[in-house]
């Protein structure tokens, strides 16, 4: 085997063999198939990535395709959210598609079906049809409504489409085989009655077709040539096969090619739920602002807490495509924004948790301003201007009256470089009734200003500190996020529930003070806070009220604090 076909992953070998034997390149066709009951979350990622890759790949169309055959849980919101993330995301689709565009063509076909006794309509309540399955190694029973003639199908199927019935009192299933060692070859229900409207087509239907009848025909339909799902839906592959080849018999001159259904492992990622119902519950219960509170793993959230398109395409080319399931830890997530943000993020200075520090020396009526890069990491970043006056802000931890020789910040008789700035000595704190330092004093060196040329300026000290002019500072909420769970796979417990596993302190919201560039930042403007972290303005960040989100620290806290 080349070393080319050895890198390519098992898919793309599939496909590799299929353009061998014969497939033309023309002919190629994949799909990105969301239901629209939910918000895209980082688990999707990985098939948009995989269908819209193979797209790039092969110069290959892409459909984006809704199966919206539930009304009972779709929603035009939904449709209108997934769309905007695929595009964010950086893709780019070829048609924009509905199940529900073919629910005619779905029930023509069936008809069909029913004329060739491959169909029949239960009247059985869905309990009984539960029972009638039977289990993995005990053959299911037949319903007493299997052999009903065509004609007596045919009839009740029509009258079901023309809301005669009501919901439950029957359904439509495919006859194939209750002795089947696949389970869902034992006569799967094809139709269900709902008299819901469609958020699509309205009351025009009152039957809806089942996901597994819907979905491979609407690839057929399509003419999708590779059909790529995750590995939950390998048992399926003999339905999507069997209803598909009976399709064709029907259509193969109108639609010639036959979609092939492959499987490939899904995203799993720790601290996290994938479940689109858990997510929901989330949502209801209000311990979370919506579907996309920056602590929620949806595409959305990701987006508004401050995610790069570009850091999470590298996330899913990193994981790769697998046929084994395994769970990936977020911390390779969060590794890649890092990175992405380290070379793109301009730096700025923020403080958090402020105590005042006087320089005494400093003349009280001065002001200056020093000229600081905007990222180290970029030729063309530029620079920018930061104000500097005898009272500024510093983090409170960035002092202590007494310290060791591991102490490397502020201490009194010790000294420290202001970022940008001068060199500073501790002198002397000020403290209120309980204790707390309220006021610290310092002294600077004024031949000792960063880039001035002077030989104390060049002179080197163990500590850096980041700081803001009070008089200049401008006043910011910031929002602090912890992961949202505390257990390593919240849903994973069979004796508890994934809401136990919540982290109290998910959310801390704070005021802090920054520097007055920022005053220009707009909604999704990403910053690198010095020292800090990586943040974003927020969406409910106005000009007289600015509001970050902390999208993720300079380093891995998380696994230091649970070991």
């Amino acid at each position: 085997m080349s070393e080319e076909k050895k890198s390519l992953n098992f898919i793309e070998q599939i496909i590799e063999e299929d353009l061998t034997n014969g497939m033309k390149n023309e002919a190629l066709r994949f799909r990105f198939p969301p239901e629209p009951n939910g918000y895209l979350h980082i688990g999707h990622t990985k098939a948009i990535g995989i269908s819209f890759g193979l797209g790039e790949k092969y110069n290959a169309p892409v459909n984006l395709r809704f199966d919206d055959t539930n009304p009972a849980k779709e929603e035009q919101e939904y449709v209108d959210a997934i769309k905007k993330d695929v595009a964010w995301l950086g893709y780019k689709w070829e048609n924009e598609c509905y199940s529900s565009d073919y629910f005619q063509q779905l029930y023509d076909w069936a008809i069909q079906l029913i004329k060739d006794g491959k169909a029949y309509v239960d009247s059985q309540t869905s309990e009984a049809m539960a029972e009638q399955k039977g289990t993995p190694t005990e053959p299911g029973v037949a319903s007493p409504f299997r052999d009903r003639t065509v004609e007596e199908n045919l009839e009740l199927f029509t009258k079901m489409k023309e809301g005669e019935f009501e919901e439950g009192s029957h359904v439509l299933r495919a006859k194939i085989d209750m002795a089947s060692p696949n389970m869902l070859l034992r006569d799967p229900i094809m139709y269900r009655i709902l008299k819901k409207a469609h958020h699509r087509t309205g009351t025009d239907w009152v039957i809806y077709p089942m996901y597994d009848w819907t979905h491979g025909e609407s690839d057929y339909i399509e003419q999708i040539s590779h059909s790529l799902c995750s590995l939950e839906f390998k048992p399926h592959r003999d339905l999507y096969n069997w209803f598909r080849d009976n399709v064709y018999t029907y259509s193969k001159s109108e639609y010639p090619l036959m979609p092939k259904q492959r499987e490939f492992s899904r995203l799993n990622l720790s601290y996290t739920i994938m479940s689109k119902r858990k997510l929901l519950k989330l949502v209801e219960e209000g311990v979370v602002s919506g579907w996309d509170d920056p602590r929620m793993p949806t595409i959305s959230g990701l987006r508004r807490r401050g995610y790069t398109p570009a850091a999470i395409r590298n996330f899913i080319e990193t994981v790769g495509v697998s046929k084994r399931e395994n769970v990936i830890d977020v911390a390779l997530l969060e590794f890649k924004i890092r990175e992405d943000l380290n070379k793109n993020a301009n730096r700025v200075m923020g403080v958090l948790n402020p105590v005042k520090l006087v320089i005494t020396n400093y003349p009280e009526d001065k002001e200056e301003i020093l000229i600081a890069e905007n990222n180290p990491e970029l030729e063309d970043a530029g620079s920018r201007e930061i104000p500097f006056s005898r009272e500024l802000y510093i983090e409170r931890e960035d002092f202590k009256e007494e310290a060791n020789r591991k102490y490397f910040r502020l201490a009194l008789g010790k000294e420290v470089r202001l970022k940008n700035a001068y060199i500073i000595k501790g002198e002397s704190c000020v403290k209120d009734a309980e204790g707390n330092i309220t006021e610290i004093h310092c002294t600077y060196d004024p031949l000792s200003k960063s880039g001035s040329g002077t030989e104390e300026s060049k002179r080197k000290v163990k500590g850096t500190l980041h700081w803001v002019s009070i008089k200049h500072a401008v006043e910011a909420e910031v929002r602090i996020y912890d992961r949202l769970f505390l257990d390593e796979a919240p849903d994973s417990h069979k004796d508890k529930d994934f809401m136990e596993f919540l982290n109290p302190d998910s959310l801390q919201v704070i005021k802090a003070f920054v520097e007055p560039s920022l005053v220009a930042a707009k909604v999704a403007d990403r910053f690198q806070f010095q020292r800090l972290g990586y943040f974003n303005v927020d969406t409910d960040s106005t000009e007289n009220a600015l509001v970050f989100n902390k999208i993720v620290g300079l380093r891995d806290t998380w696994a230091k604090v649970n070991k």
